[in-house]
């Protein structure tokens, strides 16, 4: 039976490799692994979601609505933007923060945190809110709170891998002098 995950935030806040050390993670055990990203204005704060899905009985990268068994977001508001496609006993780790689009802004529509992790809490039950700000002021670098997302979801149990293996193939793809901390962010959430 395959694991389907989706991973979402906004351009430079780290999906991307953290969906790699996903599929990297359980490549090398031998099980298949499907991927697929849509990256927007990415290096402009747009929208970046990663498909992942892992199983022998994987066919296709995509992940259709209802079908996500976890949510991994990196900003609340693309996690709700993305809450259609999750299971419906799938589980939400959500940053607690939001980075407000220009079309908010001059808008002047309600686009907070608060609001956004409430209706997230309103339309599942299994939602585990990451205080990301904190976490990785504590850290020392903001650049960390992919790991410390994609460690909160290993502790969960539903991505099947342990944190040890994401440590071992995070260390081969950044640079040694960053490998400590990303280690730490990873172990920061149980």
């Amino acid at each position: 039976m395959s694991k389907n995950i989706i991973l979402c935030g906004v351009g430079g806040q780290g999906t991307v490799l953290a969906s790699k050390i996903l599929s990297a993670a359980s490549m090398e055990k031998g099980i298949k692994v499907l991927s697929a990203e849509t990256i927007g204005m990415s290096q402009r704060g747009g929208s970046v979601t990663s498909f992942v899905k892992i199983g022998n009985d994987a066919y296709t990268p995509l992940i259709g609505k209802g079908e996500a068994d976890i949510i991994i977001g990196f900003e609340a508001g693309e996690t709700v933007r993305m809450l259609p496609y999750l299971k419906k006993d799938g589980t939400v780790i959500v940053n607690n923060n939001v980075i407000k689009p220009v079309t908010a802004s001059l808008s002047g529509m309600d686009y907070t945190a608060d609001s956004m992790i409430q209706y997230l809490k309103n339309k599942t039950e299994n939602v585990k809110v990451v205080d990301g700000d904190r976490v990785t002021m504590e850290l020392g670098s903001a650049k960390v709170l992919n790991m410390v997302l994609l460690g909160a979801a290993i502790s969960t149990g539903v991505l099947d891998i342990t944190k040890d293996e994401a440590v071992r193939i995070m260390s081969g793809l950044v640079k040694e002098k960053f490998i400590s901390m990303n280690e730490k962010a990873l172990r920061a959430i149980d």
